[in-house]
């Protein structure tokens, strides 16, 4: 049994574990085939690297080229590979099909398994979600540190809906509304809401979401903004309009930026001041990865000068509309 710890000297305190899947994007588009490191959970563990945020990742690679590309790609953010992550004969792959309009469609070549883990400290936030949440035998052992973990750190979960790599409805279903209990924040997109919860309003799948357990429950709606839910608030948070490259990983900065406003939060816990400060953050996060190619979440100096151009109302700080 592993321990979920970092490096004997670390290069900076840990405040998120990340646990899930890394992988890379086989991204084919009208001009060609690019390969870029992915998977939601080390996308959401790259961006926090990106911000500042000290973050380990805990994941299943392979000693192949497709891995060290994974471990260069975290190293360039920080972001620590914890032990027992390099246990697969080799890396996962998702490809990604890219529409006209930016869109991506995906298929999946991956194995998740995760050797069963013992956290030997408990960082600040604990994040989990997408593929490694659902798919066996390594779903079990997240399960389990999230069990470790709900009553002594903050625990945020994302879904990550994808249908290729899940069972029937009912058993996707039942996998979520078992998990959700064990969180305090829960992100999905509108696509993933609705997979779950067909034709039911956004607004009543949170309220569903909390009911179960969640003290925070966030769903995205790509440029109709993000629906921000606690049992006392309800905030519609706008998207920032951009010129788009492509979605990927639009999501997942989404995320890392949420994780980090809930860290640098003061005492104000999640009043409406705070969610709509944190959503208004998330909200450029995403729109700065998806003014370009591949998930490319921005630096927090990058995330910072455009949110202090707008709160100055400058003019010459907006950004573009959509083609």
């Amino acid at each position: 049994m592993n321990n979920l710890e970092p490096d004997p000297a670390p290069s900076r305190v840990l405040d998120v574990i990340v646990v899930g899947e890394a992988l890379i994007d086989v991204v084919k588009s009208g001009t060609g085939t690019v390969e870029h490191p992915g998977g939601s959970p080390a996308n959401v563990a790259y961006g926090l690297g990106r911000l500042g945020v000290g973050a380990g990742l805990l994941t299943a690679i392979g000693e192949d080229l497709h891995g060290q590309m994974i471990r260069e790609h975290l190293s360039s953010a920080g972001v620590q590979l914890l032990p027992g992550s390099a246990s697969l004969d080799r890396t996962a792959t998702a490809t990604a099909t890219l529409a006209v309009d930016g869109s991506a469609s995906y298929e999946f070549d991956i194995r998740w398994d995760l050797a069963p883990a013992v956290p030997s400290f408990l960082p600040k936030v604990f994040h989990t979600g997408s593929i490694a949440t659902f798919l066996a035998p390594g779903a079990a052992a997240v399960r389990s540190l999230m069990l470790q973990c709900h009553d002594s750190c903050l625990v945020t979960y994302d879904p990550n809906i994808r249908p290729a790599l899940l069972g029937s409805h009912h058993e996707a279903k039942t996998i979520f509304e078992e998990l959700v209990p064990l969180t305090d924040v829960v992100k999905l997109s509108d696509d993933d809401a609705l997979w779950l919860y067909p034709g039911t309003p956004l607004e009543d799948i949170a309220a569903r979401i909390l009911a179960l357990g969640a003290g925070l429950a966030v769903v995205t709606t790509g440029s109709g903004g993000s629906l921000l839910s606690t049992a006392a608030t309800q905030l519609s948070i706008p998207a920032v309009a951009t010129q788009v490259a492509d979605t990927i990983g639009a999501g997942d900065s989404y995320m890392s930026a949420l994780i980090h406003g809930l860290l640098n939060r003061t005492g104000e816990g999640l009043a409406p001041s705070v969610l709509e400060r944190i959503g208004r953050s998330a909200s450029m996060a995403a729109a700065i990865t998806v003014s370009r190619p591949g998930a490319n979440p921005p630096s927090w100096i990058e995330l910072d000068a455009e949110l202090t151009q707008r709160r100055s109302g400058d003019p010459s700080a907006a950004i573009a509309q959509p083609a």
